[in-house]
Formats: C-alpha cells, sequence, structure tokens
C-alpha cells in the first residue's frame, strides 16, 4: 500500500512513521524549501506523549527539550504577579509532560522516519483524482503519483482540504476564528536569556501579551498573542513592522524583543483559529491534524493531537486491510470525539488566556494564587488540557469494533 502524504509538519512526519509500521510506502511532500526553523516552544503532553513513546522518540525527545520550572506572570518592571508551577501540573499529568521547541519535535520526526519514506521538499499537489481504486496525485511540477491514499496533513490552510472538499473546505468556510493573531521568533540576546532562564515568562497584561524562554546558546523564544477587532481580516504583509507598533509600548524586555525582532520572513504569524468540517475524508483522501482539527494555541496541545491522530489513522488503516475507506471511517469515528471536545475546552478557556479586561486579569491572578492548594491543580490543568484521552484504550476501542463487525458478518455455523 501506498500513501502520498502533504506536509511535511508534525502530522504527516508522526503518519508516515506509523504507517510505514504497518507496512506501508509513503512519500510526503512539502511545500517549503526545506524544514521550517519558524515556532514556538511547547508543552507536549496528552495522547501524543503517548504515541511518541510507543514510536520509542522519547529519548530523543527529552534530548531536545528544555526543563521549566514555572509559567511566571510579570509586570513592566519585570516583577512576578502570578505563576503556574510546571511540577504540579507535571504530576498532575503523570510525570508525562516535556516543554520542546516546536521545530526541534519535527526535527526528532524527521531523523526516525524508516526507508520506506520517501521526503521531499519544495514539492506541492496540485491536483487529484480520486477513483473506486486509487488516487492520482498531480504535483506542481508535472509529475503524477499513483496511490492508494493521499493525505492532507498540510496545516491550517491546507491546499489539500480545497482540493478535495471544494468550497466547503477553503479556509472562509473552514475556520472558526477565534479573535486573536499570534507570533513566535527566536533572537539572540544572553542578557534576556539569563533573566527567563528556567522559566516561561508572560507579561502580566490586557488584550496583548508577549511571553519568553530561554535556549541553548544565548538564543531566547518568544512568542506574542494579541485580540484583534476583525479575526478574518488579512494578516499583515509587513509582520515586523506590525509587531514593534502592537507590542512597542509594553515593558520589561519587550522593547529588546523586538528591537531584535528578525525579517518577516523568519518571523510565524498567523490567525488563531480551528478548523471546523462535517466530514475529515472523501473517497481515499483524507486529512489529519491542524487540516481538519487544529484546536488552536489556546489549547495547548495541537502538536500532541497531530501525533495521536495520526497514531489513530495508521492503526485504523491497519485494522481493515484492504478497505482504505473502512479504515478512514473508523478514524474519524474515533478521534473526532476527541479532537471536538479539545476545541470546547479552549474556546472556554479564551477569556482567561488572554483577558480582555483588568477585572478578569485580576481574577485569572487569584486563581494562580490558588494553585498550589490540593485539588485545585488538578481543576486549572482540567480547564487548560480539557478532558484526558488515552491513547490505547482508542486504539483498542477500534479493534474491538472491528472485531464484532467480523462477527456480525461472519455467516452462521
Amino acid at each position: 500500500m501506498k500513501a502520498v502524504i502533504c506536509g511535511a509538519g508534525i502530522a504527516g512526519l508522526a503518519l508516515a512513521h506509523r504507517l510505514a509500521a504497518h507496512g506501508w510506502r509513503s512519500e510526503v511532500v512539502e511545500r517549503a524549501p526545506g524544514p521550517r526553523t519558524q515556532g514556538y516552544m511547547i508543552d507536549f503532553f496528552g495522547p501524543g506523549y503517548e504515541a511518541a513513546e510507543a514510536m520509542g522518540l522519547l529519548p530523543r525527545l527529552r534530548e531536545l527539550g528544555y526543563t521549566v520550572h514555572e509559567a511566571a506572570f510579570v509586570d513592566e518592571r519585570g516583577r512576578r504577579r502570578a505563576g503556574l508551577d510546571y511540577a504540579q501540573f507535571s504530576a498532575v499529568a503523570g510525570g508525562a509532560l516535556l516543554s520542546i521547541m516546536r521545530p526541534d519535535l519535527e526535527l526528532a520526526l524527521r531523523e526516525s522516519l524508516p526507508r520506506e519514506v520517501t521526503l521531499r521538499y519544495g514539492t506541492s499537489v496540485t491536483g487529484l483524482d480520486d477513483g473506486p481504486d486509487g488516487v492520482r496525485v498531480t504535483l506542481d511540477d508535472g509529475t503524477v503519483r499513483e496511490a492508494d491514499l493521499l493525505v492532507g496533513a498540510d496545516g491550517i490552510h491546507s491546499t489539500v482540504r480545497s482540493l478535495a472538499f471544494g468550497r466547503e473546505g477553503g479556509d472562509e468556510q473552514s475556520l472558526r476564528h477565534l479573535g486573536f493573531h499570534t507570533a513566535a521568533f527566536v533572537f539572540d540576546d544572553p542578557q534576556v536569556r539569563e533573566q527567563v532562564a528556567g522559566r516561561f515568562c508572560l507579561t502580566d497584561t490586557v488584550g496583548r501579551q508577549m511571553g519568553f524562554y530561554a535556549l541553548r546558546g544565548g538564543k531566547v523564544a518568544t512568542f506574542a498573542v494579541h485580540r484583534v477587532s476583525d479575526p478574518s481580516a488579512p494578516l499583515p504583509e509587513d509582520t515586523r513592522s506590525a509587531l514593534r507598533e502592537t507590542y512597542g509600548t509594553l515593558g520589561w524586555v519587550a522593547p529588546r524583543a523586538l528591537a531584535a525582532c528578525p525579517p518577516s520572513e523568519e518571523i510565524y504569524y498567523d490567525h488563531v483559529a480551528q478548523t471546523v468540517l462535517p466530514r475529515w475524508s472523501t473517497g481515499r483522501t483524507v486529512l489529519v491534524g491542524d487540516a481538519c482539527y487544529a484546536v488552536s494555541l489556546l489549547a495547548g496541545q495541537g502538536a500532541s493531537l497531530g501525533i495521536a491522530g495520526a497514531h489513530v489513522l495508521a492503526t485504523a488503516l491497519s485494522e481493515a486491510p484492504g478497505d482504505v475507506r473502512a479504515g478512514l471511517e473508523r478514524y474519524e469515528r474515533l478521534w473526532r470525539p476527541v479532537a471536538e471536545e479539545k476545541q470546547r475546552a479552549a474556546r472556554k478557556g479564551a477569556r482567561w488566556f488572554l483577558p480582555e479586561s483588568t477585572a478578569l486579569l485580576r481574577v485569572r491572578r487569584g486563581a494562580m494564587r490558588l494553585s498550589g492548594l490540593p485539588g485545585v491543580d488538578r481543576l486549572i490543568a482540567a480547564a487548560v488540557s480539557g478532558k484526558p484521552a488515552e491513547l490505547a484504550t482508542l486504539t483498542q476501542a477500534g479493534a474491538d469494533g472491528r472485531r464484532k463487525e467480523r462477527e456480525t458478518a461472519a455467516p452462521p455455523r
């Protein structure tokens, strides 16, 4: 069996890895000329952590990861106003938590790809012809690939989604904007790095916020998010100037970060949105990750859900040998409820993620100050991450369902 996977991000690489484990050959095509260096620090936990462990990736992820002791909210002079202890959050997650730069997570996945996977950069999908026995995929260099499956793992602005679902799959129809823009970049400043080392420091501000992580080699990872009046408006062409204008009056280390902000092409900048579709597959074409169930950075689990969803998809296909459509239906039946619950949790937490008033900011501070009390840490963790989803339970449910289908279909003896 052969798959063409569009998108060499976290979900696409994870799927290629898992399909190979089930005997598939995959060709991964990526529009970008090479691995992306832009991205932000993520707290990696949840079902994706479990999938990464099953893939044997955890030792490498721990090498690439960072030790963070606290998420600290600071005022314009850098004084701590409130915070969350990572040890408490890790305990709630059963120790299954690590902090890692998103590009480093992709690096670990690329390094682990088996020889059954071909990876091509600077290549994109421009057309598809989905038939009963296979799918013909046209690439931008004019070549055609014959495959058993086409996968859109090409992110929130998915090309495959638009090609496969038409208007229904376009950004205008399938994106639920949450009212924020976000950005991330890396800059060199040993002095700022020293001030934030061991912590994730965020400005304790209303309507806009910058966060800072210390990286190796004197570098600092910067994360920014702000509310926008027209969430669906086009993104600014000059993102560096837009960042300096939006965050220019913030205090503490924000001016140094903005002064060192790299050129626009080196900045990650996008809408904060969720992907909402009535179905995730059509024929032999399917979507995975942000292309069909983006939860947004408010949920903090996009990477985890991308890897876990890829794991569920590969397992569902393996449980339906020779019947691709049955495997795709099973994948969506198992994974959609999980993804939609995480999306609901993100929408509920939006007002606390970035308060729009001083009153809400003070309420958030009070809640974080109570986080050390017994039981309160679990309530806050649940509010942040939603209901737990155990990957082993989901995949076993899929196997049990397949077994029951076979038993029902078997002729009486």
